[in-house]
């Protein structure tokens, strides 16, 4: 069975009544070529992998066929009609229905992969939920190898890009401190059902074993990022002394002593400077 194929999802879905429902961000892959390349860069014959949203199953049954078990989170309860259909003849998936930002995903990858000898996830995620499916996944500092999802191009692009770029964001230095970022391929809004009105692109964010930078206070660290690229326009300076508590003479001290200019914006800064910061900044 093809689930990239347009007439193959149409005769499953049609029979089941089921509509693509916008509130979820639902849109089918009908491009057979990209499912098998997530697959290969995301595991071999010896991970299990934690796929989120299988929607029909067209990513899982290519998953399935690489990793020695897969493990679904689906949202969408009307999908329990059609994943059996659709997997049955992938003998090592298991379909999970529930929300994936509410689950214990530490129990089910230590109850679900106990003989697997590493896991990943992987995933084409909905845009709306991007940004947090993958914060919560690094910061919960699950036993994974990988993170290999599909994500609109415009937030690949800020979440792969070079920490003190143009390009670069809070959500940016979160990723790069818990891990590695890539592009792998990019994916033309035709490759889907319905078409969505931006390109898409497959990322990889392998999960470091430790933070790529040393800070005192983690909780600190993440306020400072935030206030720092909460007014893009505006100086360093400004912005924290406008979203903390610190005053601007006191982020001015804190810049001089690691000789960096009171003028700076949160774009230029790198990773080692904003850690350095947090650290001056008690």
């Amino acid at each position: 069975m093809n689930l990239a194929d347009l007439k193959t999802v149409e005769s499953i879905l049609r029979p089941a009544g089921f509509d693509f429902k916008k509130s979820l961000g639902q849109n089918f892959l009908i491009n057979d070529a990209v499912c098998p390349q997530m697959a290969a860069a995301a595991c071999d014959g010896d991970m299990g992998v934690l796929e989120i949203g299988p929607g029909i199953g067209v990513l899982t049954v290519e998953l399935s066929k690489v990793a020695k078990r897969v493990v679904a989170i689906e949202l969408d309860d009307r999908l329990r009609k059609i994943l059996p259909k659709s997997l049955a003849e992938c003998d090592n998936v298991e379909v999970i229905f529930g929300d994936a930002m509410k689950l214990d995903l530490n129990e089910i990858i230590k109850e679900k992969f106990a003989d697997c000898n590493k896991v990943c996830v992987c995933a084409n995620l909905p845009y709306y939920i991007t940004s947090p499916i993958i914060m919560m996944l690094l910061e919960s500092k699950l036993p994974i190898e990988n993170i290999t999802v599909m994500v609109q191009k415009e937030a690949a692009e800020r979440l792969c890009a070079e920490v003190g770029s143009r390009e670069s964001g809070a959500i940016t230095v979160a990723v790069n401190y818990y891990a590695e970022p890539e592009i792998l391929f990019e994916v033309d809004r035709q490759s889907f059902m319905p078409a969505p009105k931006v390109d898409s692109a497959v990322i990889k964010l392998n999960v470091r074993k430790a933070p790529s930078i040393k800070v005192n206070d983690e909780k600190r660290f993440f306020s400072l990022v935030k206030a720092a690229f909460a007014q893009r326009r505006k100086t360093f300076v400004n912005t924290v002394s406008n979203t903390t508590g610190f005053s601007k003479d006191k982020i001015r001290e804190a810049l001089h002593n690691l000789n960096i200019s009171p003028t700076v914006r949160s774009e230029q800064l790198t990773m080692e400077q904003l850690a350095e910061i947090s650290n001056n900044l008690n």
